[in-house]
């Protein structure tokens, strides 16, 4: 099931990391910065209430959706006591993951509006759609994800790792052109001035006038 949740939420355009059992999963929650983490309760050595307990009090206040196969009011009252925001009973639609995912990373985060807006720029993460002066744009998913990524933070300067990191969720290698090669086919389709070159840096979105 990790795999086909990791396949889905990939498509979907998240960068994914699978631990295959609560200490795994603990450790990288308190390493990284994740937008949401999806947490199984039946997990090998610590089960994720026991996970989840532990984020909170480590302080990592990130949100967790909560999985079991148990519909029980007790388990689902024994989660949330341990802090997670929500609960999905097994079987689930994946339509309706990536939904709850969607609302609990807008919860508690002014930064992550429903639409994203830039300019003339428009992106609607949910539906997975972009406009351009109220033109539709025809972008691969590994191109809405660098957009995306960009209107999160316009005016700033990404480097190379981090765009690797939140579009292609692997370790930057010097050599690798990749990002380059994206932010080309991206500067096609959005315009090619929108996204500045900062040398020996990365690359920054234009700040729209006024915004």
């Amino acid at each position: 099931m990790a795999g086909l949740l990791k396949r889905a939420l990939q498509e979907e355009g998240h960068a994914v990391d699978v631990a295959a059992d609560g200490q795994e999963g603990l450790w990288l929650a308190t390493e990284n910065a994740y937008g949401a983490i999806v947490l199984d309760v039946m997990l090998p050595g610590l089960d994720g209430f026991q996970v989840c307990r532990r984020l909170r009090e480590s302080g990592t206040w990130v949100p967790v959706l909560m999985l079991t196969a148990r519909d029980a009011v007790g388990d689902r009252v024994r989660g949330l006591d341990a802090g997670a925001d929500d609960y999905l009973v097994k079987p689930f639609s994946l339509l309706e993951l990536a939904a709850r995912l969607r609302a609990l990373a807008r919860r508690d985060d002014r930064s992550r509006p429903v639409i994203l807006v830039e300019g003339d720029l428009r992106l609607d993460p949910a539906a997975k759609r972009a406009w351009r002066a109220g033109t539709e744009l025809h972008l691969s998913p590994k191109e809405f994800a660098l957009l995306e990524f960009f209107l999160r933070h316009p005016g700033v300067v990404l480097t190379r790792s981090q765009l690797i990191e939140a579009v292609w969720d692997f370790a930057y290698d010097g050599g690798s052109n990749v990002v380059d090669q994206y932010v080309n086919y991206l500067r096609r389709k959005i315009g090619r001035h929108d996204i500045e070159t900062v040398r020996g840096m990365g690359y920054r979105l234009r700040h729209a006038e006024g915004g």
